[in-house]
């Protein structure tokens, strides 16, 4: 089902019909195709998936004299996994993760969670596809799944565009993990793919606050820059010493902990406040959103 037999469903007053389960499926692919195919979404994702490629290539042009890099921060964030690149590829994964995160991932999540509603009511259509039949649930809920694809889809852009690169250029194997041991290059494969898991994961507090902020006006544009206004300021704040009390509550602070999955044995506790911060944001969010869209006067 494409968005316009949803919108003709709409125009021509057949709202009042069952749901079925296979109507909410075809309304969740009309939404994942429409959002995928848009020129904005792929320049994202193209945007995301230059950002290894030039990470890769300084790193070996800085390199090509057969000189290391720098770094190795403390907690193992990016400094750490960067040092290591022309050892290992792979590594190039977690750089890129690591780089992306603060800002390019979720400003991407940002730009498409507060399109979400907004656009649909700037276009005129979001008044047909609640009355074809979606339910306002039912089609926030919609939309929620959607940018939760792209989250994870995004996300794995980033991870598949490192390996590549870092396959190309620089020599894959063995690794070793922050810790000083040395696992298979399978199993840092598998452990590339539960970062990026966790990485998408991060980011479902930051598509349930978008969602919010779409639900309260009718310009894409303003909820998208409301909702990137909204991170880049959680961040700042993030990095303020006098707040520290109030740091581990912000949905960014525990954002690089996916680096403790390539510690020997895995660090858990940051993970797991990780998960439970974004659970705690896509619950309180998802509520305002759901509780606002169910109540608003919808005329476009």
């Amino acid at each position: 089902m494409s968005r316009a037999e949803v919108v003709r469903q709409g125009a021509a007053g057949e709202g009042t019909r069952k749901v079925s389960l296979l109507w909410t499926f075809g309304v969740l692919r009309s939404e994942l195709l429409t959002t995928f195919r848009r020129w904005r979404t792929l320049a994202l994702l193209a945007v995301l998936a230059a950002v290894p490629i030039l990470v890769g290539i300084a790193v070996k042009i800085e390199t090509s004299d057969g000189a290391s890099m720098g770094g190795g921060g403390p907690q193992g964030g990016g400094p750490a996994f960067i040092s290591q690149i022309t050892n290992n590829g792979l590594f190039l994964v977690f750089t890129a993760l690591a780089a992306t995160l603060p800002f390019f991932l979720p400003m991407a999540i940002g730009v498409i969670a507060g399109d979400a509603i907004a656009g649909e009511a700037n276009a005129g259509t979001l008044r047909y596809l609640l009355v074809a039949p979606a339910g306002r649930t039912r089609l926030l809920l919609t939309k929620y799944a959607t940018t939760m694809a792209f989250c994870l889809v995004a996300t794995l852009v980033v991870a598949i565009s490192a390996l590549t690169v870092g396959a190309l250029l620089f020599p894959l194997g063995e690794l070793t993990t922050i810790s000083g041991t040395r696992i298979s290059f399978a199993e840092g494969l598998g452990r590339a793919l539960l970062i990026a898991l966790v990485v998408a994961a991060s980011l479902i507090g930051v598509a349930a606050l978008g969602l919010f902020v779409s639900t309260l006006t009718n310009s894409g544009i303003a909820a998208m820059a409301t909702t990137v206004g909204l991170l880049i300021t959680v961040q700042i704040l993030d990095q303020i010493p006098q707040l520290h009390a109030l740091q581990p509550y912000f949905f960014s602070h525990y954002w690089l902990s996916f680096a403790d999955l390539m510690r020997e044995p895995v660090y858990w506790d940051d993970l797991v406040k990780n998960l439970g911060i974004q659970a705690l944001y896509a619950a309180v969010f998802g509520s305002a959103a759901w509780a606002r869209f169910t109540t608003k006067d919808i005329t476009a």
